[in-house]
C-alpha cells in the first residue's frame, strides 16, 4: 500500500517537474537539453536502483525471518535431519552472539557455559540417555537394576532414597546409559522437580514404569513427553499380580490411555524381580505335591524392543533432542540476558536517584527544573538508552523529559509548582512507616528520589519496547509507572533506602 502511494506521488509529482525544467534548459541550446536528460536519466536509475535494492534486501530478510520462524515451530519429526543440523548449528551461533553482549554479566555467561558444553558434549559423544519414571511403588529402580545386570540404583518401597539423577552404562552398549530419576510421588518438592524436569528434556528414550492404570502424575507426565515428541516405552511392572486374564486387560486399559502418544507396541509387561509361584508337582507315586518355586525376572521383550529402537532409530532421536534442547538453550539465554540488561538499568536507575535526591536534599531544587534539565537526570537517560541500545540524543532526552514533567502535573491533578508536588507525594509518604522523621531538606529529596526512579521505570519500558510508541502513549506509559512507583510497598521500600542513602549523606556533610 505504502509502495503504490509513493509510485502515486512519482507520477504526479515528477512528470510536471521535468517538464518545467525542460523548457528552461531548451532556451539554453540543444547540447545542455542532451546533458540535463543524461544527468536526470543517471539520477533516475541509481535511484531506482538503490532503492529496489533496499526493497529487496528488507523483503528478502523479512522473508528468511518468516521462514526461520516457521522452521522453528515445527516438530522435529517434520524435519530433515540436514535441517535439524543447521537449526543446531544456528541456535548454537544465536547463544554464542547474546551471550558475548557487553551488558551480560559474567554470573550470567557463568548459567549458560555449562548447558551450552554440556549439549555440545552429547553431540560430539552421541551418547543415547534411557531415562526412567514412576511413583515410588512402581518398581522403576528395580527394573534399572535387572537391565544393568547389577543393583546400582537405590530401591526403597518407602521413597525418597533417589534425590538426584543416577546414570550407569547399559552393559555391551557403551554410547548407551540408564538413568534413574527421583519417583513421581516424591517431585513435589523443588529440588526434586528440577531434578526430574532436566531428566525429561536430557531423555531420547523414557521408559515410564506403572504397576496398574495411570495415575494423574503419571498421565501429566505422559502428556508433557509427548509435547516433547520423546519415544516412550510404557513398561507395566509386577507382572506376577496378574493372572494372564487380568494382565490382558489391564494392557489394553493401559492402550486406551495412551492412545494417540504411545504406539501399542511400545507397551510392554516386564516383571523386575524375582517372583514365588506355587505350582503342583506330581510326584512318581502319583501323589500331587505343593511346591513354591522360584521365577526370575522377565524383561526380555522390553530389552528387545529397547534394542531394536537404538539401532533403527537411536541416532534420529538423539538429533531430535539435541534440536529440542538447543531451541530451549536459546529461550533461556534471552531471558537471562533480558533479566541481566533490567539489572544492569536498575542499578543505573539506583544510582542516578540518590545522587539526584542527595541534591535536592543538600540544596532543595524545583522538582519541575530537575525533571526538564537536571544534569542528573538526563545522564540517566541516556546511559539506559545505550544499556538497551537505543539511539537518543540529549535534546530528544530533554524534550521528553519536559512531557514527564507536564505529565506529573497532570497525574497529581494540580495546576504547577514544586511545592504542591512535594506536598502531594509527601500525603502519600505519611501512610508508610518511619516516613514521618522525614521532614525539610530530606522530604525535599526523598521526594526527588521517588520521581527520578518513576523517570527511570518509564524510560526502562521506553527502550525495552525499542521506543516504539507505548500503548496510551507516553501519557499512558508514565501513569502506569508512576502507579507502581509510588505504591505503599514500593514507597515503604524507598523510605527505608533514603534513611540510608540521604540521612548519612547529610549526617556526613554536617560533620
Amino acid at each position: 500500500m505504502a509502495l503504490l502511494a509513493f509510485v502515486g506521488f512519482v507520477l504526479v509529482y515528477v512528470p510536471p517537474k521535468i517538464v518545467a525544467q525542460y523548457e528552461v534548459v531548451s532556451k539554453m541550446g540543444t547540447v545542455w537539453v542532451y546533458v540535463y536528460f543524461s544527468v536526470v536519466g543517471l539520477g533516475a536509475i541509481l535511484f531506482l536502483g538503490a532503492t529496489t535494492t533496499t526493497i529487496w534486501k528488507l523483503w528478502a530478510a523479512g522473508r528468511r525471518k518468516r521462514k526461520r520462524q516457521i522452521q522453528r515451530d515445527k516438530d522435529p519429526s517434520e524435519l530433515s535431519a540436514d535441517e535439524q543440523q543447521a537449526e543446531i548449528k544456528e541456535n548454537l551461533s544465536t547463544v554464542d552472539n547474546l551471550t558475548r553482549d557487553e551488558t551480560v554479566g559474567t554470573q550470567v555467561r557463568g548459567e549458560i557455559e555449562p548447558m551450552v558444553q554440556k549439549l555440545e558434549d552429547k553431540q560430539n559423544s552421541q551418547k543415547l540417555e534411557i531415562v526412567a519414571f514412576g511413583t515410588i511403588s512402581s518398581g522403576k529402580s528395580s527394573l534399572l537394576n535387572t537391565l544393568a545386570g547389577r543393583d546400582i540404583f537405590q530401591s526403597d518401597p518407602k521413597g525418597g532414597t533417589t534425590t538426584r539423577r543416577n546414570e550407569v552404562p547399559w552393559p555391551g552398549m557403551d554410547k548407551v546409559v540408564l538413568v534413574d530419576t527421583p519417583g513421581l510421588g516424591e517431585i513435589s518438592g523443588e529440588h526434586h522437580a528440577s531434578v526430574s524436569a532436566e531428566a525429561a528434556g536430557d531423555a531420547d528414550i523414557v521408559l515410564l514404569v506403572v504397576d496398574g492404570p495411570l495415575r494423574d502424575t503419571e498421565h501429566q507426565l505422559l502428556t508433557q513427553l509427548g509435547k516433547m515428541e520423546k519415544r516412550i516405552l510404557l513398561c507395566l511392572n509386577k507382572q506376577d499380580w496378574f493372572d494372564t486374564s487380568d494382565q490382558n486387560s489391564l494392557l489394553s486399559q493401559l492402550t486406551g490411555q495412551v492412545r494417540g502418544v504411545i504406539d501399542g507396541d511400545n507397551i510392554v509387561a516386564v516383571r523386575s524381580n524375582s517372583a514365588q509361584r506355587v505350582r503342583m508337582r506330581v510326584a512318581a507315586d502319583g501323589e500331587q505335591v505343593e511346591e513354591t518355586v522360584n521365577e526370575p525376572p522377565n524383561i526380555s521383550f522390553l530389552a528387545q524392543r529397547m534394542l531394536g529402537i537404538i539401532e533403527r532409530d537411536g541416532r534420529d532421536l538423539i538429533l531430535a533432542n539435541l534440536l529440542l534442547q538447543s531451541r530451549g538453550l536459546v529461550e533461556t539465554t534471552r531471558v537471562r540476558v533480558r533479566e541481566s540488561i533490567d539489572e544492569a538499568a536498575w542499578a543505573i536507575v539506583d544510582r542516578h536517584m540518590w545522587g539526584a535526591g542527595g541534591a535536592a536534599a543538600l540544596s532543595p531544587l524545583p522538582v519541575l527544573d530537575l525533571l526538564a534539565g537536571s544534569a542528573i537526570t538526563t545522564k540517566m537517560v541516556m546511559e539506559l538508552a545505550r544499556v538497551y541500545r537505543q539511539e537518543m540524543d540529549i535534546e530528544t532526552a530533554v524534550n521528553l523529559l519536559g512531557q514527564l514533567g507536564k505529565n506529573l502535573i497532570a497525574i497529581l491533578g494540580v495546576s504547577a509548582a514544586t511545592p504542591v508536588i512535594a506536598s502531594a507525594i509527601a500525603s502519600a509518604l505519611k501512610t508508610v512507616p518511619g516516613a514521618g522523621t522525614i521532614a525539610g531538606g530530606m522530604l525535599q529529596g526523598t521526594v526527588q528520589a521517588i520521581v527520578t526512579r518513576w523517570i527511570g521505570a518509564v524510560f526502562i519500558e521506553y527502550f525495552k519496547n525499542e521506543m516504539h510508541r507505548p500503548e496510551g502513549g507516553l501519557v499512558g506509559l508514565a501513569r502506569r509507572q508512576w502507579t507502581k512507583v509510588t505504591s505503599a510497598e514500593q514507597l515503604k521500600k524507598i523510605v527505608a533506602a533514603a534513611q540510608t542513602h540521604l540521612f548519612e549523606e547529610s549526617e556526613e556533610d554536617d560533620s
